[in-house]
């Protein structure tokens, strides 16, 4: 189990990690965009690359490489809300192929998904951290050099706790 506390840690068996987490904290996630982390227990249930900035990757854990048209629906006016979508679109979505090395790797919670409940809030990643782990808008970020480490250990039906 990976266990994220809201000091800032991410740790797994024999590994600790600095993260950083939501500019609204760690806390209940009541709304979407209140920039909170939210407390809970959840599965990773999709991870992605960019295939032009991650030349292997070392996993039990299947990686499916992120394209250009790729999204993650942030509206609750769409039916594809807190899912991943085909770009261009109509509705709000963070666009997963970035300028920015954020999402060279990602892996997605399921926060939200069984039942997706509107305006609940969208998109909880693992992803790469900026370079002083500036708050996230709900997110977890990890350097690439632990993000890395961590997915060579992981199993494919991994949990985590954040708490």
């Amino acid at each position: 189990m990976i266990i994220i506390n809201k000091t800032g840690y991410l740790k797994y068996k024999n590994l600790k990690f600095r993260c950083s987490l939501g500019k609204g904290g760690v806390g209940k996630k009541e709304i979407e965009g209140d920039n909170i982390t939210p407390v809970g227990n959840y599965k990773l249930v999709n991870f992605f690359f960019r295939k032009d900035k991650i030349n292997k990757i070392n996993s039990k854990i299947k990686f499916d490489e992120i394209k250009k048209n790729m999204g993650w629906c942030d509206d609750p006016k769409s039916k594809k809300y807190n899912q991943l979508i085909k770009l261009p679109s109509k509705f709000s979505y963070e666009k997963l192929f970035r300028k920015d090395h954020l999402y060279d790797l990602v892996m997605v919670l399921n926060y939200n998904m069984n039942p997706i409940i509107k305006n609940k809030g969208s998109a909880i990643f693992i992803h790469l951290a900026t370079k002083y782990y500036n708050p996230t808008r709900g997110c977890i970020g990890l350097k690439k050099i632990d993000m890395i480490e961590l997915i060579t250990k992981l199993k494919k039906r991994e949990l985590v706790k954040i708490l």
